[in-house]
C-alpha cells in the first residue's frame, strides 16, 4: 500500500519522539559508564542497549506493521514492506572514552532501500533528516529533501542544507575513519599528494553527513555497517552528494533473511560528481 501523503509526517515526528529521550539519557551517562568488549571486538555500553530497548520499543508502538533491524539485537532483514535500521549509539567508543561526539541513527527501508533518514547528535544537540525515494514510484509526497535543526533552540527552524559546490582545495577537509586511515597510510604517493586535510571524528554517520552539510567535500568509511549507513544514505543524497559503494557489487535492495551483522559497506561520497575522481585513487583499497 502507498504512503498518504501526511505519512513523511508521522514519520519524522516519531523519530524525533523515539530519539529524544535516548538523547537526554545518553548525555546524563555520559562519563558515568563502563563499555566492555563485543565478539566482535568493539565496545558496548549499558546505555547502548537501554538505548536500544527504548528505541525498538517506541518505534513499534507507533508502526507495528514496520520491521526492525537493530546493531543490538535483530541482525536479520525481515519480510516487511517498511524497516526500521537502528543504530542506538553510533561512536560508542568516543562515548565510552570521553569524547563528546557521537550519534543516534534511525534509517527507514522500503523494499529494502533507505529511503528517510534522522540522526541525531546528542552532545551537539543538533539533529539531521532527509528522504530520498530514489526511482520508487509509488511513493507519494517523499520530499527528496535534507534538513538541519538546532534542537538547543526550541523556536529554530529546520534549515534545508546541501554538499558543498565550492573548487576543491588544500584547505577544504575530508573525513576518514579509523580504518581507512590505516590503509592510506600503508600509500606512498609523493607525486600525489591529498588534495584535503583530512578529519577523522569517529561518528560513521556523522562522518558522512559532513558531506551534506558542505562541512567536508568527502568522507569515506572502510567497514560501516547497514545501521551505520541506512540513515545517512537518503539525507547525503538529498543533500546533493554523490554516494560511492567501493565493492563494485549492487547494494539495495537488501536480501529478506540476510543475516546482515557481519557485512561491511565500504563508502565514498563526495560533495559532487565531479570530485569523485579527485578522492577515488586513495580509497580504492578500503
Amino acid at each position: 500500500m502507498a504512503p498518504t501523503p501526511n505519512f513523511w509526517q508521522q514519520i519524522l515526528a516519531t523519530a524525533k519522539a523515539a530519539a529524544a529521550p535516548v538523547a537526554q539519557r545518553q548525555r546524563q551517562d555520559f562519563r558515568q559508564v563502563q563499555a566492555r568488549t563485543k565478539g566482535d571486538g568493539s565496545l558496548v555500553t549499558q546505555t547502548d542497549e537501554w538505548s536500544d530497548r527504548q528505541l525498538r520499543d517506541a518505534l513499534q508502538a507507533a508502526f507495528p506493521d514496520h520491521g526492525l533491524l537493530s546493531e543490538e539485537t535483530s541482525h536479520q532483514l525481515p519480510e516487511n514492506d517498511w524497516c526500521w535500521v537502528i543504530d542506538p549509539l553510533d561512536g560508542t567508543t568516543n562515548f565510552a572514552r570521553g569524547i563528546p561526539l557521537w550519534g543516534i541513527s534511525l534509517g527507514l527501508l522500503y523494499k529494502g532501500i533507505p529511503v528517510f533518514g534522522y540522526v541525531e547528535i546528542p552532545p551537539l544537540r543538533q539533529a539531521f533528516y532527509g528522504y530520498w525515494p530514489g526511482e520508487a514510484t509509488d511513493l507519494v509526497g517523499c520530499p527528496s529533501t535534507a534538513y538541519w535543526t538546532d534542537l538547543a533552540d526550541t523556536s529554530a527552524q529546520a534549515e534545508t542544507i546541501h554538499s558543498n559546490d565550492e573548487a576543491l582545495s588544500p584547505s577544504h577537509c575530508f573525513s576518514f575513519c579509523t580504518r581507512s586511515i590505516h590503509v592510506l597510510s600503508k600509500a606512498e604517493r609523493p607525486e600525489q599528494p591529498f588534495p584535503c586535510k583530512i578529519r577523522m571524528l569517529g561518528v560513521a554517520t556523522y562522518n558522512l553527513l559532513t558531506v551534506g552539510l558542505g562541512s567536508t567535500m568527502g568522507g569515506a568509511e572502510a567497514t560501516p555497517k547497514i545501521w551505520d549507513i541506512a540513515a545517512t544514505w537518503p539525507i547525503v543524497q538529498a543533500a546533493g552528494a554523490q554516494w560511492h559503494f567501493l565493492d563494485g557489487s549492487p547494494t539495495f535492495p537488501l536480501n529478506v533473511g540476510e543475516d546482515y551483522k557481519a557485512t561491511n559497506f565500504p563508502c565514498l561520497v563526495v560533495a559532487r560528481p565531479e570530485l569523485t575522481e579527485a578522492f577515488l585513487p586513495f580509497v580504492r583499497s578500503l
